[in-house]
């Protein structure tokens, strides 16, 4: 229910989330949900603490990039940065060191270290003409960067490069590069809205995320635990 709900409704996910903890909090997948969720939701102290819980369990890096993310978050980019120096880091596939490089450039960034952050980015996997699940994000980052140095037409060649990689809609590339071509939207059905005097508000039902979570609650333990709900949870998780 979490990877249903984490996309369109992040609070609502962060709600099942601390469900499915109570009711199974010693499984690792469930760990990671609640991390995922809290860090949907920018709780990046809770995030972390979960990411952590969820590796001690399988003792798999796989979780590292989004653990040096939350170090982000949570203001310390520096922590971020060493992050990106250690060994785990070459256990990681493809796809994670690519992750890992991002959240490099991002903590070079916070760091007011552009020119850095652009160096960071740039490897084999940006310069490929191969597009990978990663593509369309690293070449969205490294416009993105491109574009704070001031370096404008650089940033153009490559937000277009990312639209060209992102068939899946997963970046808002197509609109940044509209941006720099001084090209506008607008939004046809907020227009419609703002004529008619409907307020959205009028469409959502009175049942609250807590009360469908909390119905919804056996499904989750069924989910996530096999209907073993009295599994006590893990208190005191630490580094």
């Amino acid at each position: 229910m979490v990877a249903k709900l984490i996309d369109d409704d992040p609070e609502e996910a962060y709600a099942y989330s601390r469900i499915a903890l109570r009711l199974a909090s010693r499984v690792a997948a469930v760990r990671e949900a609640a991390g995922f969720a809290a860090y949907a939701t920018q709780r990046y102290t809770e995030a972390l603490a979960e990411f952590r819980a969820a590796r001690r369990m399988t003792g798999s890096v796989e979780l590292w990039p989004v653990m040096a993310d939350c170090e982000r978050g949570l203001g310390r980019p520096e922590r971020a940065m060493a992050m990106a120096g250690e060994p785990e880091v070459q256990k990681l596939d493809k796809a994670g060191q690519v992750e890992m490089r991002m959240v490099a450039a991002g903590a070079r960034r916070d760091m007011g270290q552009i020119d850095a952050a652009i160096v960071t980015l740039q490897g084999p996997e940006l310069a490929s003409n191969s597009v990978q699940p990663w593509t369309a994000r690293l070449r969205y980052a490294y416009a993105d960067a491109l574009l704070t140095a001031g370096r404008e037409a650089e940033a153009r060649e490559w937000f277009a490069k990312a639209i060209e990689a992102d068939k899946d809609g997963l970046t808002d590339a197509s609109d940044r590069l509209a941006q720099l071509d001084g090209v506008d939207f607008v939004d046809a059905l907020d227009e419609e809205r703002d004529e008619s005097g409907e307020s959205s508000e009028s469409r959502v039902s009175g049942e609250s995320s807590e009360s469908k979570a909390v119905a919804d609650a056996d499904a989750v333990a069924d989910d996530v635990a096999g209907g073993e709900s009295g599994v006590e949870p893990v208190e005191g998780d630490k580094d």
